[in-house]
C-alpha cells in the first residue's frame, strides 16, 4: 500500500482519529478549561450541522475538535487534504510549490499558499540549544539568495537577502535564520548565542570570524579564495557539512519556489531546517518526518491577514 493510500488521507472520520492520536496521545484535553475528564464525543450529523470530530468537555460545556489551539483551526479545508499537504511538503526534499499542492488536492492557489504557511509554521522547531555542547564542532557560514524589496542593484550580495546557517557536525542537526547584513557586529553575538563556549568553530576565511577564537574553544579556517577547501587535521578543518546543506536549501528555493519575499524567508528556512533534521540520515523516514510536523501545530496559530501583511 502506497503512503497516499492511507485512509487518514480519504476519509475525514480517520483523518480527524488520526490527528487525535498524535495530538491526544495521553489523553483529550480540553482547549478553553483545560479539563482532562469529562470530556464526551458528540456524533457527527451533517444534516443537524454536528461536526466531524466533534468534542464537549462536561466543565465549561465548550465544544472543540482537535484543531483547535493548532495552525488548522479555522481551516475551511477537509483535515484529509490538509493532512496529504503535511506529508507532501515533508517527503519532497526539495520542498513543493502552492501550486503543486493545488493541483494535487484540487484547491485554490490562495488557499493553497496559506496551507502551505501553516504548516511551515508547524515545522518550526524554536529550538533554542545550544551547538557543539561537550566539545562538538560546529560549522558556521552564510549565504545570499533573492533581493530584498525595493535595494538598489549593486554588486556582490549587498542587494540581496543573507541567511547564516549553523550546522552542528556531531548531532548532524542544523539552525537558520535571517540576518540584517553579514557583518561582525551582527553576526557574532548570534553565533555566540547559539553554539557553546567549549565548541570548536569551523568557518572559511571570513573576516567576520577573525576574533572567534576568543570565544570558543578552537576555531578553525579554510581558505576558499586560494582554493582551500578542507585541511586534513584531527579533527578535519572545513564548512563543507554546511555548505551542502546550502547547496539543498537553494536548489529548493530556485527550482521549486522560485521567489520568496523577505517577509516570508524565515518561513522556506524553518521548512528546509525541518526536512534536514529529521532525514533518513538520522533514522527518520518520510512517515516519520509527517508525524514529526504533526506534533509541532499545536499550540500554534497564524491568520491570512498576519501572514499577508
Amino acid at each position: 500500500m502506497s503512503a497516499l493510500s492511507r485512509p487518514e488521507f480519504h476519509s475525514e472520520e480517520a483523518a480527524f482519529a488520526h490527528l487525535e492520536r498524535m495530538i491526544w496521545a495521553d489523553g483529550k484535553v480540553c482547549p478553553h478549561c483545560g479539563a482532562v475528564d469529562r470530556i464526551t464525543s458528540v456524533k457527527a450529523n451533517l444534516e443537524k450541522r454536528i461536526r466531524i470530530g466533534l468534542h464537549r468537555c462536561g466543565h465549561c460545556k465548550g465544544q472543540f475538535t482537535v484543531k483547535v489551539g493548532t495552525v488548522f483551526e479555522h481551516a475551511r479545508l477537509p483535515l484529509h487534504k490538509m493532512l496529504q499537504a503535511v506529508y507532501l511538503m515533508t517527503s519532497s526534499k526539495k520542498g513543493v510549490s502552492a501550486h503543486q499542492i493545488g493541483r494535487t488536492l484540487e484547491i485554490t492557489y490562495k488557499s493553497a499558499w496559506f496551507l502551505c504557511h501553516r504548516i511551515r509554521e508547524a515545522m518550526a522547531s524554536g529550538d533554542l540549544s545550544a551547538f557543539g555542547t561537550g566539545g562538538g564542532i560546529v560549522e558556521v557560514d552564510e549565504t545570499f539568495i533573492g533581493r530584498v524589496k525595493g535595494a538598489p542593484k549593486r554588486r556582490a550580495f549587498h542587494h540581496k537577502m543573507k541567511v547564516l546557517a549553523l550546522v552542528d557536525r556531531d548531532t548532524g542537526k542544523a539552525r537558520t535564520m535571517v540576518v540584517d547584513d553579514v557583518t561582525a557586529k551582527t553576526i557574532m553575538p548570534i553565533v555566540k548565542a547559539n553554539v557553546a563556549r567549549e565548541a570548536i568553530l569551523m568557518t572559511d576565511e571570513s573576516k567576520v570570524y577573525t576574533k572567534a577564537g576568543d570565544h570558543f574553544h578552537a576555531h578553525g579556517t579554510t581558505n576558499h579564495s586560494a582554493g582551500q577547501y578542507v585541511d586534513y587535521e584531527i579533527p578535519a578543518i572545513h564548512s563543507n557539512t554546511v555548505e551542502g546543506y546550502f547547496s539543498i536549501f537553494k536548489r529548493g528555493m530556485k527550482g521549486v519556489y522560485q521567489h520568496c519575499s523577505e517577509a516570508h524567508l524565515h518561513r522556506y528556512l524553518a521548512e528546509f531546517e525541518f526536512r534536514y533534521n529529521n532525514r533518513v540520515a538520522l533514522g527518520c523516514n518520510d512517515s516519520d518526518r509527517a508525524s514529526a510536523a504533526l506534533k509541532g501545530v499545536v499550540g500554534k496559530r497564524i491568520t491570512y491577514r498576519r501572514i499577508d501583511a
